[in-house]
């Protein structure tokens, strides 16, 4: 059985229908405190599998699913999965001052208690090759949408050079190019803070060419609107925008459209208008095969 939450029923449905197994809703009630009340189905069968993307208020989905996976147990799974598509925490990877927490070791260690596998995609690793380095080997399954993003961008833009923000994504945006048979190039990122990041473009010519900007998620859009300024000034004939994960804080889409984006596209890992390809085949072929 799929559980899922009514915010995500859409790529919940998807996903059921590729599993060919039930779909049920957990229904939440807020107390005026602001404490959640969860009701699942009971009796629930051996397997199961629960649908909780960790974007938006990750905090509040963090409590739904300490609440949900010990009910779970309780009322009859021996074999809990979790899929979430984005995997909140994974920024903070390092203790970049000291005593400061380094919440990706934290959280995926928390979620391990709870469940025995944990299904993500494209999380942020970039100090880390893998999920096992954090989590109890083989509990973490790390997919990716880069194949999806780069076939789509092939179809919508033919002859497109794709452009990769940091060193870190060069393996992503390679795997994005090598499913649309497209070029690509990997530029750097400059962080001057939290919000303040500027990418030091790459020196590839792309002068009457269109131009793609990929990343693994898009928060405040910064550095994609640096990038996206200076392929135009290069002489790019258009410049879009491809990521896995449209998080787009505040203004950030219509400022990236201002910046002269012409199209954002995303996967459907994050609930977004962008949403443009769908990961619940990607994710279905990962649980049928474990």
């Amino acid at each position: 059985m799929l559980l899922a939450f009514e915010d995500e029923a859409l790529l919940a449905g998807r996903l059921a229908a590729e599993l060919g197994c039930p779909l049920n809703l957990i229904q939440r009630h807020r107390f005026p405190d602001g404490e959640l009340r969860l009701v699942l189905p009971k009796p629930l069968p051996a397997e199961v599998v629960v649908l909780r993307g960790l974007q938006h208020q990750p905090n509040d989905r963090l409590v739904e699913l300490l609440i949900a996976a010990p009910a779970a147990r309780s009322w009859g799974a021996r074999r809990l999965t979790l899929v979430a598509p984005y995997l909140a925490y994974m920024r903070q990877d390092m203790e970049f001052t000291p005593g400061e927490a380094v919440s990706q070791r934290h959280i995926a260690a928390l979620l391990a208690t709870q469940f025995d596998r944990v299904v993500t995609v494209d999380p942020h690793l970039h100090r880390i090759s893998s999920l096992d380095e954090v989590m109890p080997a083989g509990v973490g399954v790390s997919l990716s949408a880069a194949g999806l993003l780069g076939g789509w961008i092939a179809a919508e833009v033919p002859g497109a050079v794709l452009v990769g923000p940091d060193e870190e994504s060069g393996q992503w945006v390679a795997d994005a190019a090598a499913a649309g048979a497209l070029d690509h190039a990997i530029g750097r990122k400059v962080r001057h803070g939290d919000t303040q990041v500027q990418l030091a473009f790459p020196e590839v010519d792309v002068a009457g060419r269109p131009v793609v900007l990929l990343d693994d998620m898009a928060s405040t859009g910064r550095t994609l609107m640096g990038a996206a300024r200076e392929a135009l000034a290069r002489g790019a004939i258009s410049v879009d925008v491809a990521v896995t994960h449209a998080l787009f804080n505040g203004d950030a889409l219509p400022a990236l459209q201002a910046a002269g984006v012409r199209h954002v596209w995303s996967s459907n890992a994050v609930p977004h208008a962008s949403n443009s390809v769908c990961i619940a085949k990607l994710v279905a072929h990962s649980l049928q095969r474990a």
